[in-house]
């Protein structure tokens, strides 16, 4: 189906393994290739919170320009969660975690994915939102959550693809896999037209 990208070297510059595995969906080969030195900081106050990921996800791809080879096309991304318009980013531990899920309980939030798909020669840029409601969650569910899945390596303290989305999601407008970390039905739409 993707056979305009034979011609090209797919580049997802991600450590997630999430990531890694939605675009193992879509039956392309990829390799990951992630140098750690770049900077995914961004300028609070001055972006609206549903901008963060596009400009997040842009920097990644400049950041990673200099290790590009010629026929690479580099995939970079970045997933935000967005509740009553703060950004839930990764906690640092049990507290933030449980503070973070105590503000999504009983809510709609809304999960924003920038991606940039990046050649020597060109650069296609967009975003993804998805609305996701949350049932109001027990203090009790919290804790056995982030006790048991240890979601710090998650936006928001959540993966809706584990036990906490199983029990607490009762609602979603948009794509699942934006939520999971990566558009792929857009990305697949994107890539077509390279």
């Amino acid at each position: 189906m993707l056979d305009n990208l034979n011609k090209y070297n797919i580049v997802l510059a991600s450590n997630s393994p999430r990531r890694r595995e939605l675009l193992a969906g879509l039956g392309i080969p990829f390799e990951v290739r992630v140098p750690d030195d770049i900077d995914e900081s961004y300028p609070a106050g001055e972006l609206k919170a549903h901008d963060v990921p596009l400009y997040i996800a842009a920097k990644k791809a400049d950041g990673n320009r200099i290790y590009m080879n010629p026929r690479d096309l580099l995939i970079t991304a970045d997933t935000v969660v967005i509740a009553e318009g703060e950004i839930l980013g990764k906690p640092s531990d049990k507290s933030e975690a449980c503070r973070m899920l105590h503000k999504l309980s009983g809510k709609t939030h809304c999960v924003v994915t920038g991606v940039c798909l990046t050649t020597s020669d060109r650069q296609s840029r967009f975003s993804v939102s998805t609305d996701v409601t949350f049932k109001t969650l027990a203090d009790e569910e919290i804790d056995y959550y982030v006790s048991t899945c240890r979601p710090f390596d998650k936006a928001g303290a959540y993966g809706i693809q584990e036990w906490i989305g199983y029990i607490g999601v009762t609602g979603l407008s948009g794509s699942y896999f934006n939520v999971v970390g990566l558009p792929v039905q857009r990305i697949y739409s994107e890539l077509l037209k390279f």
